[in-house]
């Protein structure tokens, strides 16, 4: 085992499923890249805005937009990873924010890295989201490589 990706975001629960992303990561010597996904609805209006059907200003403002998420995302990632290196310090950590949805992002992510193994942790999904399917079942179903799912609800 050489590379291993998870997912986080600001919450508890993905720090626990980090957390035990970095404990294997360290033992198999692997690396660990740490990705936090971000989503814009403006993709859209970026291309119409290309092709000449938006103001400048709307334009702009949607690139702004753009690129406060990207940088909140990236953020959520170093703040991860800084507590996963102070843990394990000889660990090698990467942190990356990716646009896309979460599930999306792990599977590409993994495919493009040729990971060995996605550590997700298993939130509780409730409502909605319990139809629409949870980040780990969406990466259970889509992947090609070995997937550890975080009990995260203990």
């Amino acid at each position: 085992m050489k590379t291993i990706i998870t997912g986080v975001d600001s919450s508890q629960t993905a720090l626990a499923a980090a957390e035990k992303a970095a404990e294997l990561a360290a033992s198999f010597d692997a690396e660990l890249y740490v990705f936090s996904a971000y989503s814009i609805s403006s993709a859209v209006a970026m291309q119409t805005a290309k092709s000449g059907n938006m103001s400048n200003k709307t334009s702009e403002a949607y690139q702004r937009l753009a690129d406060g998420q990207a940088s909140a995302a990236q953020q959520a990632a170093e703040s991860v990873a800084a507590i996963l290196r102070n843990t394990w310090p000889k660990l090698q950590v990467k942190a990356l924010a990716a646009e896309g949805q979460p599930a999306e992002v792990l599977v590409q992510q993994a495919e493009k890295l040729n990971a060995d193994t996605i550590v997700v942790g298993n939130k509780r999904a409730q409502g909605l989201q319990r139809i629409l399917g949870s980040v780990s079942r969406n990466v259970a179903s889509a992947t090609n490589c070995d997937l550890y799912i975080v009990n995260t609800t203990k």
